[in-house]
């Protein structure tokens, strides 16, 4: 298909693979396995698989590999491999890469469950793991070695919104011979430009904004052919961390919708940013496009959006947050994101709740921080909503 179409037109027609009925939408294949016409054929497909051959589906499967086909034309990269959650892609993309003695850099401000596959998982395994203030090239310049395998962080944090400079730490990695892998959930496939700018692994849970509507698990790694199908595929066709044909399909009707509903909700997200901002009942918003964001130009340049998260720290800590989160009427308290329904949560006691005050002093999540998620609901709803919670709070 053409590769000079733009956003809307890709996401509704990428990979689209039609049987021999010519269906308008794409078709579920629920099989796990597929049949030969013959003990040659089947031996042949062991040892290279055709662009549309198939052989287990845990291995791949039509409609699956529709999705996979689509998010790498969006993404803008060679190949993908679609996994069972967002945590079943960032676990694939570093262990598929690492062995034990192996070195990684990455930055502190993370996710909970990331932080616990570096922090737990791949040191029990003999990989050494050094943490960065992310936003500090510095730091990264000092902790990237020569033996450094590989390079970790989220393009956006979770939840205080730092922005890593991608271009400038996928270029020190590499003058090591290291390769990047970047968790690119909170930027969105609307406004990555991740593999533009040097990254080898795009991890995505696709859980969020791809679906976005609260439906199904998914997620997917992107990179180069050799990547994917040398190192991604074979980790994870054997330790069996496959998308089901079901969830692509759900994955592939929300792509049909996805630029028009991030970019709502990044409007949106805007919208309440500049309207809180200074607001009595809180001691900071945090906004990638609000002019108080340390990468607020960052954020410009390299996303040309803040994207549809923000952030807001109630003053008078977590009895103050939690009365304003139970005083919402349309705001859901969930620890999701990424959904058309508004979302809010209390990351101290959540996200992040195993991590020592100590971590979150450091990384910034206050008792009062609450990370809110914007939908597609009238921003004005939402705005009032919020101002008279504060206000009962």
């Amino acid at each position: 298909m053409s590769k000079d179409w733009n956003t809307r037109t890709k996401l509704v027609h990428e990979g689209i693979r039609r049987s021999q009925y010519n269906e308008v939408s794409e078709a579920i294949f629920l099989t796990q396995g597929f049949v030969y016409e013959s003990a040659e054929q089947a031996e042949a497909r062991f040892i290279e698989i055709g662009d549309d051959e198939f052989i287990y589906a845990r291995y791949g499967n039509p409609t699956v590999r529709m999705f996979e086909e689509r998010i790498a034309a969006l993404e803008g990269a060679e190949d993908a491999f679609a996994t069972a959650s967002g945590m079943a892609a960032v676990n694939a993309a570093l262990t598929s890469l690492l062995k034990a003695g192996d070195h990684v850099v990455s930055s502190r401000a993370l996710f909970g469950s990331c932080l616990y596959i570096l922090e737990e998982i791949l040191t029990r395994y003999g990989v050494e793991v050094t943490f960065v203030d992310g936003t500090d090239l510095d730091a990264w310049k000092a902790a990237i070695r020569d033996d450094t395998k590989a390079v970790f962080f989220e393009t956006m944090s979770n939840p205080t919104l730092e922005i890593i400079d991608i271009a400038a730490v996928t270029e020190l990695a590499h003058a090591k011979g290291a390769l990047v892998v970047a968790d690119n959930v909170f930027a969105t496939p609307i406004f990555s430009r991740a593999v533009e700018l040097g990254v080898d692994l795009v991890v995505y849970s696709t859980t969020k904004h791809i679906d976005g509507q609260g439906r199904c698990l998914g997620g997917v790694v992107l990179g180069s052919k050799e990547l994917i199908r040398k190192k991604v595929e074979p980790y994870l066709k054997h330790t069996g961390g496959a998308l089901s044909p079901f969830n692509a399909w759900v994955m592939l009707k929300g792509m049909d919708t996805l630029d028009l509903r991030v970019r709502a909700s990044a409007d949106g997200a805007l919208k309440l940013a500049k309207a809180l901002d200074g607001h009595a009942k809180l001691s900071r918003v945090i906004h990638p496009s609000l002019p108080s964001h340390p990468q607020a130009e960052l954020a410009s340049r390299q996303m040309g959006s803040g994207g549809t998260m923000l952030a807001l720290d109630v003053k008078g800590g977590k009895d103050a947050a939690f009365r304003v989160l139970n005083a919402l009427e349309i705001w859901t308290i969930s620890n999701n994101l990424g959904d058309s329904k508004s979302i809010v949560t209390h990351p101290a006691t959540t996200t992040h709740q195993r991590l020592s005050d100590e971590q979150r002093a450091t990384l910034g999540i206050t008792d009062g921080l609450i990370r809110l998620s914007v939908g597609l609901e009238d921003a004005d709803d939402l705005l009032k909503d919020l101002t008279t919670a504060l206000d009962q709070a």
